[in-house]
């Protein structure tokens, strides 16, 4: 909670407690009070209590410990492709994928004074969406761990010739002016969020809507291996809208990768298609099935 700058630590320690309370309730996210994290889980469960934590790390750590039922952390996004490690971070929290939640981006400059200014903090991915916007007017961009928190970290800077990138909640949070609103590049920047909890929701529970599943494999060490996996999904009808690969230890002999998938073990075209990836797999590991917030294709 010490990492914080500390116009955010009253806020932090107020949402702190009110979710200490009722754990059930709370609903952990990465980053400062007004971060779109904070956002996302009063969209996706507007009575939940919202946790605020450092990193993405603790966010998860605080389902696992029972300090949260739920964590909402952020997948990728349409403009800057992918936002949290979730295909290292996940596999080793043991949790489960229970929702997903879209939702549009905004962002606005904000700072103490009125400009020019020579540099802006935020997130990375905030950063990444609002290049142009910086690279016009000539602003340094500075990273920093989230964005409402860049939003107080500037407050706690006094400077006003450096800015921030952050929801535009945060600029009245922090006592910062609204300098420009909606500077990202691209008017549809979206993000896509996952929910996250210590338990699975069994797919037969979740009625007859639309539903996803995400998994992670590991092929086996064999010419065309990924190719005779994914064979089973076009064989048996199953959309795969999600595909990535990355890298598991040191050695780079081995490549896992991360899916989604539009169904739900218990289909038989899904059961088929699962069980023909397993025969090509050394690892396969069900991170999760959950309803459909958003139609693919």
């Amino acid at each position: 909670m010490q990492s914080y700058p500390a116009p955010a630590l009253a806020r932090v320690e107020q949402l702190a407690a009110q979710a200490a309370a009722d754990p059930a309730r709370a609903v952990s996210f990465q980053g400062a009070p007004g971060c779109n994290g904070h956002r996302a889980a009063l969209e996706w469960a507007p009575a939940c209590l919202p946790l605020p934590c450092f990193s993405f790390e603790d966010a998860l750590e605080a389902v696992k410990d029972g300090r949260a039922g739920h964590a909402i952390i952020p997948i990728e996004n349409s403009q800057h492709g992918r936002v949290a490690d979730i295909h290292f971070l996940l596999p080793e929290s043991d949790l489960r994928i229970v929702g997903e939640h879209f939702m549009p981006i905004h962002h606005a400059l904000m700072a103490l004074g009125d400009g020019p200014f020579s540099a802006a903090y935020s997130h990375p991915q905030a950063l990444g969406q609002s290049r142009f916007f910086l690279r016009e007017r000539g602003m340094v961009p500075l990273s920093y761990a989230d964005t409402a928190g860049a939003a107080a970290y500037v407050a706690e800077l006094g400077d006003p010739k450096v800015a921030a990138i952050a929801p535009k909640i945060a600029a009245e949070l922090y006592g910062l002016k609204v300098i420009a609103e909606n500077v990202e590049d691209a008017a549809d920047n979206m993000t896509r969020f996952v929910v996250l909890a210590r338990e699975g929701r069994d797919p037969a529970s979740l009625g007859a809507g639309p539903m996803m599943t995400t998994f992670v494999f590991e092929v086996k060490n064999v010419p065309a291996a990924l190719y005779k996996a994914m064979g089973g999904f076009a064989t048996n009808g199953v959309n795969m809208t999600k595909l990535e690969s990355y890298q598991k230890g040191a050695s780079f002999s081995a490549t896992t990768f991360y899916a989604d998938i539009v169904g739900a073990p218990g289909d038989p075209a899904v059961d088929r298609a699962l069980e023909e990836l397993a025969f090509h797999c050394k690892e396969l590991r069900m991170l999760g099935t959950y309803p459909q917030e958003r139609a693919r294709g």
